[in-house]
């Protein structure tokens, strides 16, 4: 592959990189770029993650090489999964059968802990570092990378320490490229300016569009910190989780927000340009014939202009988007019904224990 190519593959199906200039001059220069992404193990995934999915693997084709960080004490500080230490543990185990089920290929893709990094008194240095390079006001106002609101970041001490140990994950891995959804994006920036700071390597940033909630409504400008329209584990109704059998697709796509014409804030519409083209490169519309027949869109372009047009009805739209869903999740299917032990069911809250006789 070629550096065009290799560019190409890190810089499309993007909403933000920071900056594409940064990463040809990289990636003219370094056959093997370190990247990573963070997640906090907190629950199932969900369609919209198959959007990162299709990043990490192409970045690991440009070259990359890549590591997926399984953010377990960030986790423990945000209270997921009740701050159960073993049940997040257990969550990340998931992640990373999730994202080997969909292609990530573990020879190019390694795995790594947040606890493999806070024993060091080298990291905690790092956190320091970071934080006092960085305001009070601005610690807080980057409390929209944890899914919480300034005003919550009042409620526990310990949530203040979470921008500056992402912004220290990043240097004490370390990476060249720090890539996460548009929700990451004042992580990613406040690392960069903290690198500017100290005069250490400032990373480059890829930033991957927000699937909206299925149930619409809410806003979503992630330069500012707002998403509260995204697709999210923590709202059942607002998403598809992985592994999620044909039916449950079928039931939440049937039901989801998806106004004829409209392209801003549609989900269905979005997992059209930001999974089913970034995936399977087309989308295959089928049609009964008294209703015009199948329709074949081989460009994005050609999607949005019959789309915006009308020539594409809301119905047909997301029976072909539950055909693509289903396609994209059945390798994670598969694969967790061979190895249940390894299934969103191992980090499940313990059941209340039930009054015998």
């Amino acid at each position: 592959m070629d550096l065009e190519e290799r560019v190409d593959r890190v810089l499309r199906h993007t909403e933000e990189v920071l900056t594409p200039e940064e990463v040809r001059s990289l990636l003219a220069s370094n056959d093997h770029p370190r990247a990573y992404i963070g997640f906090e193990p907190s629950g199932s995934l969900t369609v919209a993650h198959l959007i990162t999915t299709r990043k990490i693997l192409d970045l690991a084709e440009a070259g990359c090489d890549v590591t997926v960080f399984l953010a377990d004490w960030h986790a423990w500080i945000n209270d997921k999964l009740d701050g159960d230490l073993a049940r997040i543990a257990a969550a990340g185990r998931y992640m990373q059968e999730t994202f080997e089920a969909l292609g990530a290929d573990p020879g190019r893709t390694r795995y790594r802990w947040s606890h493999e990094l806070t024993g060091s008194s080298d990291y905690w240095a790092r956190v320091v570092r970071v934080a006092k390079a960085t305001s009070l006001a601005r610690t807080k106002r980057a409390m929209s990378i944890m899914g919480r609101t300034e005003e919550e970041s009042e409620l526990d001490t310990s949530r203040l320490f979470y921008p500056a140990m992402q912004g220290a994950d990043i240097f004490e891995l370390p990476v060249e490229i720090a890539y996460g959804g548009m929700d990451q994006r004042r992580a990613h920036v406040l690392a960069r300016e903290v690198a500017h700071h100290y005069h250490w390597p400032v990373p480059t940033a890829v930033h991957t569009p927000l699937l909206s909630s299925l149930t619409g409504g809410g806003r979503m400008n992630p330069t500012d910190g707002t998403v509260e329209r995204k697709m999210s584990k923590s709202d059942p109704s607002s998403g598809i989780p992985i592994p999620a059998e044909k039916p449950l697709i079928e039931e939440r796509i049937q039901g989801a927000f998806c106004p004829a014409r409209v392209v801003a804030g549609n989900p269905v519409v979005e997992a059209v340009r930001f999974i089913a083209f970034p995936w399977e490169g087309h989308l295959t519309v089928e049609r009964p014939a008294k209703y015009g027949g199948p329709l074949e869109f081989a460009t994005e372009t050609e999607f949005d202009a019959a789309w915006t047009e009308g020539k594409l009805h809301p119905q047909d739209l997301k029976v072909a988007v539950v055909e693509v869903l289903d396609r994209l999740v059945a390798p994670a299917r598969r694969h967790f019904a061979a190895h249940p032990e390894l299934s969103p069911a191992s980090f499940a809250a313990p059941r209340e224990p039930t009054a015998t006789s």
